[in-house]
């Protein structure tokens, strides 16, 4: 525990006697700064998903293309690829409470020029590729800098609740943002970015009222240089057997899952799915997800961390082969309901072994190393299922994306390091 840490939960110096039992950590919610990073975050995590529905509409609207609503929007995550490496080494330096608000300010402005410019009739296809560049670069920043706050806010014995209530709130921004922004939507073309950006600005507010700093005790002397320094958290992730392993075990996952929207799109089309139907069938997703972020606060308690994520892994593959035998669009429902029951449990395990493993002045730039291995392989997993689809058909996508992932399954069962993994303290 870091000498920050130490002084965020350790009371002050009383006259006690020994009879007296010691205090536990403050519950999550009478705990002010969790409930001010869990609140802004919320009210920004369902502003960004409103803004995400709304973007591609409003492009499809300005460009009449589709070609070019689906390059700008992509363009969101290409600062990832780029900028994930020195970022995370760059958050390790600098306060990350200041970097999470002076993010959230500037994805305000960039988000909050769309409706400006719509309204004066200045809006160009240049601005809007200039807002998602924008947009996704400071999320980089963002959200290198929010992975590793949580053990500053909480206790170590509550961080596996707190990241089972942070993926509860992932999943209800899931649910509520595309019901919301579609709605909003209607009400003009522009009004969705407006929401975001004001948003951003609540999430800022809460930010700057939390009190604890995000990071403990900086070591002495001049920083290494920015090569050294990622160099220092890829070396430092490559010589952890166990996270190492999960984070090809879960980039071969994502690799064979994340083209899931345009593989359920297309079953339900076969089914003759209308437009509103399909997003209500996406809704089933958020409802499975939420019922999973309130399982995985439970079974991370009970169970260790490896078996959590063996067994995981294997329900991650199989719940694929329901999508086979949904035969109308009610089976299919309830297909993407029970799939995405597994996910946040899959992700509470790996995300609180992560914060709890690393130490806190590696955390930035650890955890863009994972995260760069675990989840850089979106823009790949999405053109593998479109030629997947094109070519193959839904049905015999789902088989071959599956049979990786039940291998996978099978290659998790035999790394005894991971059966053995138990959650660790968090590291000083």
């Amino acid at each position: 525990m870091t000498m920050t840490q130490e002084t965020l939960f350790t009371p002050p110096e009383q006259h006690v006697s020994e009879a007296t039992p010691p205090a536990g950590p403050t519950p999550l919610w009478r705990n002010r700064d969790y409930v001010l990073l869990f609140s802004g975050q919320i009210v920004s995590s369902v502003g960004t998903r409103v803004s995400q529905l709304a973007f591609p509409l409003l492009v499809l609207l300005i460009t009449r293309s589709p070609l070019l609503t689906g390059l700008i929007t992509a363009l969101r995550s290409v600062p990832y690829l780029l900028f994930a490496l020195p970022v995370g080494a760059l958050v390790d330096r600098w306060n990350r409470k200041r970097v999470m608000w002076l993010s959230d300010a500037g994805r305000a402005l960039a988000v909050g020029s769309i409706p400006v410019a719509y309204v004066l009739g200045h809006l160009t296809v240049t601005q809007l590729a200039l807002v998602s560049c924008i947009e996704g670069t400071l999320f980089i920043f963002y959200n290198m800098a929010e992975s590793s706050c949580v053990p500053h806010v909480v206790a170590p014995e509550q961080i596996a609740r707190a990241t089972a209530q942070g993926q509860l709130l992932d999943q209800t921004s899931g649910l509520l943002g595309p019901a919301l922004g579609g709605v909003i939507y209607s009400f003009g073309a522009a009004v969705p970015f407006l929401a975001d950006a004001v948003s951003y600005l609540a999430s800022v507010v809460s930010l700057r009222w939390i009190r604890r700093e995000f990071q403990g005790e900086r070591p002495a002397g001049p920083p290494p240089r920015l090569r050294a320094a990622i160099g220092e958290g890829v070396g430092w992730l490559w010589r952890q057997p166990v996270m190492r392993f999960v984070a090809f075990l879960t980039g071969g996952l994502m690799l064979f899952s994340m083209g899931y929207p345009l593989i359920v799109i297309v079953f339900a089309k076969n089914l003759h799915a209308s437009n509103v139907t399909i997003g209500l069938l996406f809704a089933t997703g958020g409802l499975g997800g939420i019922a999973g972020a309130l399982l995985a606060d439970v079974v991370n308690r009970r169970f260790r961390f490896g078996q959590v994520l063996v067994v995981a892994t294997w329900l991650w593959g199989l719940e694929w082969l329901l999508y086979l035998v949904a035969g109308n669009i009610w089976l299919l429902g309830v297909a993407n309901c029970l799939g995405f029951l597994i996910v946040p449990v899959y992700m509470v395990a790996q995300y609180s072994y992560r914060l709890a493993s690393i130490p806190d002045h590696l955390q930035g730039r650890v955890n863009s190393v994972f995260r760069l291995i675990a989840f850089g392989a979106e823009p790949l997993s999405l053109a593998l299922a479109g030629a997947l689809l094109q070519w193959l058909g839904p049905w015999w996508t789902v088989v071959v994306i599956t049979t990786p992932q039940l291998a996978l399954g099978v290659v998790a069962s035999c790394y005894r390091p991971l059966w053995r993994a138990a959650q660790p303290q968090t590291q000083p």
